[in-house]
Order: C-alpha cells, then structure tokens, then sequence
C-alpha cells in the first residue's frame, strides 16, 4: 500500500510536462490576439499595393468616382457606336432602293412614241412626242382620264441629269384642270422658248412642291401642253424647244 501511494505525485509531474507552460492570457482580459492578416492594416483595411498603405476616404470616393466617370465613357461610345452603324445601315438601304429605281428607269425605258400611237384613237388631237436625245427617257405613256372630266396624254421623262418632267397634253382643257395640273400655282410671266409662248409657273420655294416644283404651259389648238417637274431650266426649255418643234412642223 506504502508503493502505490508514492507513486501518484511522479504521475501529476510527467501530466504537467505534457500540457506545457501554462498559457498567458492577454492584457485587460481579451483572451487571446490573433496574429494581423496579410494584406490589411491594423484597423483590417487593405492594402493598396501602389500606395503601400490602406486608402483614404478621400482616395476611395476619388476612385469610385473615376470608375463610374469610366463606365459613364463607355456607355456612351457604345451608344454612339450603335447610332453610327444604324444610320450607315439606313443610308446602305437608301441608296440601295434609289438605286433600284434608278436603274428599272434606266434599263426599262417606256417606248413613248409606240404607246402614243395606240392612244391616238382616244384624242381629236395629233399626240406630242417631241424627238430628244438619247440621254433622255420615259418611264412611264399613258392616258389619264381626269375627275373633271377631262382625259389627258402623259409622258414621264427623266432628263440626263436624273430629274423628271412630265408632258401632260389635254384637249379641251378647263381652268379648274390647269390649276389642278400646276397645284394652283400663279403665274408668273411667260417665256418664249422654241418660237412660242409659254406660261411660268414656279413653286420651287414651296415647303413641299413635290414633282411639280415648275411648269411652262402653252397652247396649241384644242390642246392645252403642260410641261410639270423637278429639272432645272436648261432642260425644261430643251423639252420646251422639241415641243414646239413637233407642234409647227
């Protein structure tokens, strides 16, 4: 009994060399500190690696702001690049459709002289269809019969510089169907052209003359000839001149 009894103070020594030195406890009774984390200040801010220090408030609103000023930037390039390859587009289309029409005008031309003899038969009157160069054609030879009761010969030519006028013939024509013709335009003088007189009628500073921006009219006969378009005035009057040639031949 004596042995067992001196045996137990040797165990509790060899237990306290196992647990070690007792543990300190920190100052003001925080327990233990854990070690600082890389890459943070003391107050667990980060670090900036091209300052070597956490930013300040001054420095975090500056870059916030620059990053949004960034974004805004962006932004905007993207939607300016949007509208740019849009109204390339649209203009791609424009001038595709215009071409399209341009070239039917061209490719197709309406055989105005061949048309004109078969509606002969419908006017008391010889129908125009003045000589012109090669550099002009018609896209369109028809008669037109009029709500007022008049019916009419119409020649759409285009002119060597892509503008139209249009010859409108019409027998027994009335006032009511000349303002019509004109869009109510007023006169304004006359101009001899090819040996004859013809009536000014100019609405090119209307805010929309549409394909009667000027017209010369004149009379021959029971027929009353309006020339109506877009062109400029050389080539109204070289239609002018070739109608008036084919009307006193």
């Amino acid at each position: 009994m004596g042995a067992r009894r001196s045996a137990r103070p040797a165990l509790r020594g060899v237990a306290r060399q196992r647990e070690g030195p007792t543990r300190r406890r920190a100052r003001g009774g925080r327990g233990i500190v854990s070690p600082r984390q890389p890459g943070v200040d003391a107050d667990g801010r980060p670090i900036v690696a091209e300052l070597g220090r956490a930013e300040t408030a001054q420095e975090t609103a500056e870059r916030k702001a620059a990053a949004s000023a960034k974004r805004r930037n962006n932004q905007t390039v993207l939607n300016l690049s949007i509208a740019t390859v849009a109204s390339v587009l649209i203009a791609i289309f424009l001038v595709y459709a215009v071409g399209l029409t341009d070239q039917g005008s061209r490719i197709d031309p309406v055989d105005y002289r061949a048309a004109a003899e078969a509606a002969q038969d419908s006017f008391s009157e010889p129908l125009a269809t003045p000589q012109l160069s090669d550099d002009w054609s018609a896209n369109r030879a028809e008669i037109v019969r009029g709500s007022d009761g008049v019916t009419s010969w119409q020649i759409g030519f285009v002119t060597p510089n892509q503008r139209y006028i249009a010859l409108i013939q019409a027998v027994d024509a009335n006032p009511s169907w000349l303002a019509d013709t004109v869009r109510d335009a007023q006169q304004q003088g006359t101009r001899a052209i090819g040996g004859r007189d013809w009536q000014v009628y100019d609405r090119r500073d209307a805010s929309d003359p549409g394909n009667v921006a000027f017209a010369l009219v004149t009379v021959s006969g029971a027929s009353t000839i309006v020339l109506a378009g877009t062109a400029d005035d050389p080539e109204f009057e070289v239609l002018a001149e070739a109608v008036a040639a084919e009307l006193d031949s």
